[in-house]
């Protein structure tokens, strides 16, 4: 089966595209990993399909590295809607349908996504950590120096644990700075750290504002660069009006046969 597909990144974190809308493509879990294998396949972090929603101007079908369909992706979601931008589906509005429900994007002359996210309640935190669910559930930990921690190492250990199977979490390290917050995020499926995880910045920005109320705007480093995470904390356990924004970029495309 000879594919066509497109690959984007959003801030080192990268999936490859592929325009869905007729319904061809059915690729199963074997074929999805192998494409999403660096040395043998594309390489990616994930894989998403573009498909036809109605009364929505697409549907954002999500996978994992791994080949298994996964819960909502921040950066997938910037990125899928620069695709539509690049397949004439939108202009610089998009409303799409994906796993965790309805979100909306806009997309400025800069290339800047705003991504608008789910609401989130039930945030728990104690002395050590916190865990929150931004469309996928994450383990947020604060750390001293977030480039000496061994980001893959304590990530897997604390996704493997049992109160966490069989699913598993992402796991987020993150370090608090003068203007805003670092981020090192260990990710379920890719089961390795990622440059960027639009989920795991959120799920930390909000988990760094601790028991305070109010609007926060925060600035967020990763290894592949900046996003910028604004939301409204009406009670200390939940979270409104969040938005995940930052570039999506075009990479490259091409052919490719699988079996």
């Amino acid at each position: 089966m000879n594919l066509h597909f497109y690959k984007y990144q959003g801030t080192g974190n990268d999936f490859i595209l592929f325009d869905n809308r007729n319904g061809a493509i059915q690729l199963n879990t074997k074929q999805i990993a192998f494409l999403c294998n660096r040395r043998f396949g594309i390489g990616a972090d994930g894989l998403m399909l573009l498909e036809i929603a109605d009364g929505y101007d697409f549907k954002m079908v999500y996978y994992n590295a791994d080949g298994n369909e996964s819960t909502m992706c921040g950066n997938g979601g910037r990125c899928i809607s620069a695709f539509a931008k690049q397949l004439g589906i939108i202009n610089t509005t998009a409303k799409f349908m994906a796993i965790d429900g309805v979100h909306h994007a806009d997309i400025n002359s800069d290339g800047i996504i705003n991504l608008e996210m789910q609401n989130v309640r039930n945030i728990v935190s104690n002395a050590h950590h916190a865990e929150l669910n931004t469309g996928s559930p994450h383990y947020i930990t604060f750390v001293d120096d977030v480039h000496k921690t061994d980001v893959v190492y304590t990530g897997r250990e604390i996704r493997n644990q049992n109160q966490y199977q069989p699913d598993g979490i992402n796991v987020n390290f993150v370090q608090n700075t003068d203007d805003g917050i670092w981020v090192r995020t260990y990710e379920r499926g890719v089961e390795d750290e990622t440059l960027s995880c639009g989920t795991g910045v959120t799920a930390a920005a909000i988990a760094a504002s601790g028991n305070n109320m109010g609007a926060f705007n925060t600035k967020i480093y990763t290894l592949g660069g900046q996003l910028q995470v604004s939301f409204i904390k009406n009670t200390p356990t939940s979270a409104i009006e969040v938005v995940l924004s930052g570039s999506a970029n075009f990479a490259f495309e091409g052919d490719i046969n699988i079996v």
